[in-house]
């Protein structure tokens, strides 16, 4: 019972603290008016329950209605065994988790102090909901395969979908902020956050799509798309907080 205790704090250990790290070098990316850490963490695990419990029951009852309804599919497209992890990498997931990371940035919106506050804000929500993700990913990883598949899960993972669930987030998050201060419009923010989700989702799943036409270089294709999209995307994202921060 111990060593299953001390390994369970392990895995969590390895799935929590890269995106706690994270949070903390894109909260100090802001130079003026640095967010308290109570705050974004009240965000952060908003992300990493809540919001995965709502993405968890939606996905599910959707993945339900199209299997209820793939023969019916079929007929229409076509017969592909891929279609309904497309359906699911490309669509469910992108709409429903941007939604479901989003609820508790909308929340907090009355306690931005800038505009660049909901890009951190974003971030914070959706690198909660990618650790606790990782957590899942790399607790299958070590119990189908081992220690090794955990550290590659583990590693690949830090360095790419918790950066996208950051970037993808604080997308929307800008989105909040902006309607909140100027009154934009949300869609355009929430269907370009939908978007960078469907692409990075279509790229970390390039290999299990192609590698029958193409061979094993469709995983090494798809990870390197996956790793520039996810590390551009914050770079990108970092780049708009420091445009947008300014002293009081």
């Amino acid at each position: 019972m111990a060593v299953s205790v001390g390994f369970l704090v392990i895995l969590i250990v390895v799935a929590f603290v890269p995106s706690l790290i994270y949070l903390i070098w894109i909260r100090n990316t802001e130079r003026y008016l640095r967010e308290p850490y109570s705050r974004l963490l009240k965000i952060f695990v908003y992300g990493a329950i809540v919001s995965v419990v709502i993405a968890i029951i939606i996905e599910s009852l959707l993945l339900s209605v199209l299997n209820l309804n793939l023969q019916r599919i079929y007929q229409i497209l076509g017969e592909n065994p891929n279609l309904t992890t497309l359906v699911l990498a490309l669509i469910i997931a992108p709409f429903v988790e941007e939604a479901a990371k989003s609820l508790g940035v909308f929340a907090s919106r009355k306690r931005m102090r800038d505009i660049e506050d909901g890009i951190i804000y974003g971030a914070a929500a959706g690198l909660g909901f990618a650790a606790t993700e990782n957590l899942i990913y790399e607790s299958n990883a070590f119990v189908t395969a081992g220690a090794e598949a955990l550290l590659a899960t583990a590693i690949v993972r830090t360095l790419s979908s918790a950066l996208l669930h950051a970037t993808s987030t604080s997308l929307f998050g800008l989105g909040i902020a902006r309607s909140s201060w100027q009154g934009r419009r949300l869609w355009p923010y929430y269907l370009g956050a939908v978007g960078i989700h469907s692409a990075f989702n279509f790229a970390a799943s390039f290999g299990v799509l192609y590698q029958p036409n193409i061979g094993d270089s469709a995983y090494l294709i798809g990870l390197i798309a996956a790793l520039i999209f996810a590390i551009g995307g914050i770079t990108i994202m970092r780049a708009k907080i420091r445009m947008l921060d300014k002293p009081a």
